[in-house]
C-alpha cells in the first residue's frame, strides 16, 4: 500500500476504533464526566462545522468554479453539498426511531445490572446488537469522509479524523452498555462496540476502490461538497444534542467555539 493510501486508511482506523475507548472508559470509570463529554462533543462540531464551511465547501467552490464557470461551479457546489446532507439523512432515516444509536448511556448504568431482570435481557442484547449494527452503517460514510479528505489533503482530514473520534466515544458506550447489561461479558460488549467501529476503514477501502479509478479534480470537487454538507448534518443531528443529552448545554456550546477556534488556528497556521 503506497504511503499516499496508507496515511488516510490510518487515519480513518484511528476514528473508527475510538467506538472502543468508549467502551473501555463504560467498564473502567466510576462515574460519566458529563462536562468533559459535553465538551468534547461541542469541540467535536465546532471542527465539523467550521471546516466544512470554511475550507471543504470553499475548496468544493473553487475547484468545481475553475471547471465549470462560476455560474456551473457554483451550482454544483451547492448541489453537492446539500446531496451530502440527503445522503447522510436518508441513511438515518433507515434506522428504526426507538433504536436509534444516538441515545446516550452513561456508565454509571453499569453498576445497575444486577436490577435486570432476566426477561428482559434478551431485549437489552437486541437492542445492543442492533444499535452496533446501526452504528456500523453510520460509520461506513464517515470512513469515506475521513479517507477521501485524506487523500486530498492530510492536514485538513487530521482535525476531521480527531473530531469523528471524539463522537465515536459516546457511540461505543452506547453499544457496550445494553450488551454487557444483557450478557455480563465485558469482553462480548467491547467487541460489538469495536467492530462496529470498524465500519469506518471498511468503507475507506471500499470507498476507495470504488471511486479510484473516476478520481479527478471535478470528483474531489464534488466530494468535498458532500463531505461538508455530511459533516454539519452530523454536527447539528448528532453531536450537539447528544451533548445536551448530558445536561451540559453552556459546556457543548464552550466546546463548539473553542472547536471552531482551534480549527481556524490550525488552518492559518498550515495557510
Amino acid at each position: 500500500m503506497s504511503q499516499q493510501v496508507f496515511v488516510p486508511f490510518l487515519l480513518t482506523l484511528f476514528a473508527g476504533i475510538s467506538t472502543g475507548i468508549g467502551s473501555a472508559i463504560a467498564f473502567f470509570a466510576k462515574r460519566t464526566n458529563t462536562s468533559f463529554l459535553s465538551l468534547s462533543l461541542g469541540f467535536s462540531a465546532g471542527v465539523m462545522i467550521y471546516v466544512s464551511f470554511v475550507e471543504l465547501f470553499t475548496s468544493s467552490v473553487q475547484t468545481l468554479v475553475e471547471m465549470h464557470g462560476k455560474s456551473e461551479g457554483t451550482f454544483y457546489a451547492t448541489l453537492s453539498f446539500f446531496g451530502g446532507i440527503v445522503l447522510i439523512l436518508l441513511i438515518d432515516k433507515l434506522i428504526p426511531r426507538y433504536e436509534n444509536p444516538h441515545e446516550m448511556h452513561r456508565v454509571e448504568e453499569m453498576s445497575e445490572k444486577a436490577k435486570i431482570q432476566l426477561d428482559v435481557k434478551p431485549k437489552l442484547l437486541r437492542v445492543g446488537m442492533v444499535t452496533a449494527l446501526v452504528l456500523a452503517i453510520h460509520n461506513f460514510p464517515e470512513g469515506m469522509v475521513t479517507f477521501l479528505a485524506a487523500l486530498k489533503d492530510v492536514n485538513i482530514a487530521i482535525p476531521i479524523a480527531i473530531a469523528i473520534a471524539i463522537h465515536n466515544i459516546p457511540e461505543g458506550i452506547s453499544v457496550s452498555v445494553p450488551v454487557f447489561y444483557a450478557t455480563g461479558n465485558r469482553k462480548k460488549a467491547f467487541w460489538f462496540s469495536f467492530l462496529s467501529g470498524l465500519a469506518e476503514p471498511v468503507g475507506a477501502v471500499i470507498g476507495y476502490l470504488v471511486l479510484a479509478p473516476f478520481l479527478d479534480d471535478n470528483v474531489f470537487g464534488i466530494i468535498f461538497g458532500m463531505i461538508a454538507g455530511i459533516m454539519v448534518f452530523i454536527s447539528l443531528d448528532e453531536l450537539l444534542p447528544a451533548a445536551e443529552e448530558y445536561g451540559k448545554h453552556h459546556h457543548a456550546i464552550y466546546g463548539l467555539v473553542v472547536g471552531m477556534a482551534v480549527m481556524a488556528l490550525s488552518l492559518l497556521m498550515l495557510g
